[in-house]
């Protein structure tokens, strides 16, 4: 067996291992009491205007059961044979195989609203998804951004200032907008012209967006509580899209910034990939020196491609303070901007795969908080860890080889 078969024959183990963990997981989830209980998942709409499907009720032991042959399946299937590129696949269909057994052990003799459920992973993916796509704009174009958790302070913290001021989320949403923009020309001052370690600049940024923050919000908003009473973007129901049944509960009776997540990535997905801008911003992070002799200013591009970034950072910053929380908080991004990276990679540098992404990561935030309000024999602080241990699984196991811009973290001298 020559080096690559006995690498690949590693590979398939340990994703094989993996499933097989998987599946015994369910087996510590069985009480020994739970013989007869049935767990009841309501398809109403969220505000329980009306019923669009009967509540669907399943045995909890049968069912939980059955989810753990299936995934001890997926782990035989993965030892019996190499599934190549599709193992990260079948250990994904394992783990949310997982999660529906969780669901199911969870809801024993409780209700569990599906639609719930699903409008918070859509809400919770926002600063992830805005952040995911603010690395993609700059890694896309060359450059390392590892500022967005300081981003995402930034943009928080003058949305809630700005909103508390003026009395307008909008003007709340332009200030998140100005501050994400001002950490990004600093980033790119660093990284471009300075040609800083564009790493080292990152973290600097966050260590100075926490710092100036946390100093502000000691010094000034604690004193003047009223500069820190944001005003609030409220969910708002998109004509006729929100009555559609289901999904119109789920998608179009969303808050302001949800909306402008899923229009930013349309149209950020088609610039990249099917415009003159996209095509240039990609090659001045792919082969710059190339760029350069075509008549395109790589550094120019750059620049614009990082504060852009930045301004898409700012948006998923004001999120924190102008829909999710009432005030702005030391801190209180949590080191989503971290997760954010984490949703580009697994992404693959594009903003679809980015909003996927954050998806997932968005679905474990809103399951960790469905499960706090059913009688878990678990404790809160365990199950707010459930996105950053997401975040670690998957990027320890399911992103796989990934292909970066040829670029990237290179600064560009023209010759």
């Amino acid at each position: 067996m020559n080096p690559l078969e006995r690498a690949a024959r590693r590979r398939q183990l340990r994703f094989a291992l993996v499933t097989l963990v998987l599946a015994v997981v369910p087996a510590f989830l069985l009480a020994p009491d739970g013989a007869g209980q049935r767990a009841t998942f309501v398809l109403a709409d969220a505000r329980g205007e009306r019923v669009v499907l009967e509540p669907l009720q399943v045995a909890v032991t049968p069912t939980v059961v059955t989810l753990a042959v299936l995934i001890a399946l997926l782990g035989a299937l993965q030892l019996a044979r190499d599934l190549g590129r599709r193992a990260p696949v079948a250990v994904g269909a394992a783990a949310g195989l997982l999660v529906l057994a969780v669901l199911v052990w969870a809801g024993a003799g409780e209700s569990v609203s599906v639609v719930a459920l699903l409008r918070g992973t859509l809400f919770a993916a926002v600063p992830i998804a805005f952040g995911a796509m603010a690395g993609v704009l700059s890694e896309r174009a060359g450059v390392i951004n590892i500022a967005i958790e300081g981003q995402f302070l930034g943009g928080a913290f003058a949305a809630a200032v700005l909103a508390s001021v003026v009395g307008s989320a909008w003007a709340g949403l332009l200030g998140g907008v100005v501050a994400g923009a001002l950490i990004g020309v600093l980033l790119a001052l660093l990284t471009i012209r300075y040609q800083a370690d564009q790493i080292v600049s990152g973290v600097v940024l966050i260590v100075l967006a926490t710092g100036v923050t946390s100093f502000l919000t000691s010094q000034l908003l604690s004193v003047n509580p009223d500069w820190n009473s944001p005003v609030r973007f409220q969910a708002t129901a998109v004509p006729v899209l929100g009555d559609i049944p289901l999904l119109g509960s789920i998608v179009f009776r969303q808050t302001m910034l949800v909306y402008l997540m899923l229009i930013t990535v349309v149209v950020l997905q088609f610039a990249l990939f099917r415009t003159r801008w996209g095509l240039r911003l990609r090659s001045v992070g792919e082969h710059p020196a190339a760029a350069d002799t075509v008549g395109i200013d790589v550094l120019r591009t750059r620049f614009r491609a990082v504060v852009l970034g930045g301004v898409l950072a700012g948006v998923g910053g004001s999120w924190f303070t102008l829909e999710a929380a009432s005030q702005f908080a030391k801190e209180m991004t949590a080191g989503r901007g971290f997760i954010a990276l984490a949703a580009m990679l697994v992404g693959r540098f594009s903003p679809v795969g980015a909003l996927s992404a954050a998806l997932l990561f968005g679905f474990s935030d809103a399951l960790a908080t469905a499960l706090q309000r059913l009688p878990v024999p678990l404790p809160s602080t365990l199950l707010r860890t459930a996105p950053y241990v997401v975040t670690l699984l998957v990027v320890a196991g399911l992103i796989g080889r990934l292909r970066v811009p040829a670029a990237d973290g290179k600064p560009y001298v023209k010759a």
